[in-house]
C-alpha cells in the first residue's frame, strides 16, 4: 500500500453529473423504512439511517435541479420541481434526530425527489414528441 493518495477536487460538479444514482438500495431501504412499525433500534442507529437518506436526497436533489435548469422558464414542471427542492433544502437543513419518525420522514423525501426525477426524465423535451393540435367539434347530423 502506498502513502500517496489523490484529492478530487470537483467544485462545479460535472463529474459527479455524469454518475449514475445508486438507486434499487435506496428505493429497497426507503421500501423498508416506510413499512417499519416498531424495529426497535438504538437512536444512533435511527441517526445513522437518516444521514444516510440525507446524504442521498442531497444527489437526488441535484439530478432534479440540473433536468429542472434545461427545461425553458415557461414549462410549468421547473415550477414544480422548484417547490419539490425547496422543500427538500427546508427539510435537510435540519438536524437528524434519533427517532423512528425522522428517518420515515428522509425515506420519503427521498420517494417525493425520485417521483420528481422520473416525471422530469419522461417528459419530452421541448420541440419533440407531443405537438398541441386545436380540436374542432365534429359537425352535427340530422336526426334520421
Amino acid at each position: 500500500m502506498s502513502d500517496r493518495y489523490l484529492v478530487l477536487h470537483d467544485p462545479d460538479g460535472p463529474l459527479e453529473a455524469e454518475l449514475p444514482l445508486d438507486r434499487a438500495p435506496y428505493e429497497a431501504l426507503v421500501t423498508a423504512v416506510l413499512a417499519w412499525k416498531d424495529p426497535d433500534l438504538e437512536p444512533h442507529d435511527y441517526e445513522q439511517l437518516a444521514l444516510q437518506l440525507a446524504g442521498h436526497a442531497r444527489a437526488v436533489a441535484d439530478d432534479v435541479r440540473r433536468h429542472a435548469a434545461a427545461l425553458p422558464k415557461s414549462d410549468g414542471r421547473g415550477a414544480l420541481a422548484e417547490i419539490v427542492l425547496q422543500e427538500a433544502d427546508r427539510r435537510l437543513s435540519v438536524r437528524p434526530k434519533g427517532t423512528i419518525r425522522c428517518v420515515q420522514n428522509r425515506a420519503r423525501l427521498v420517494r417525493a425527489l425520485y417521483e420528481r426525477l422520473d416525471r422530469l426524465e419522461a417528459a419530452p423535451r421541448p420541440g419533440k414528441g407531443c405537438t398541441a393540435r386545436r380540436l374542432t367539434r365534429a359537425p352535427r347530423l340530422p336526426p334520421t
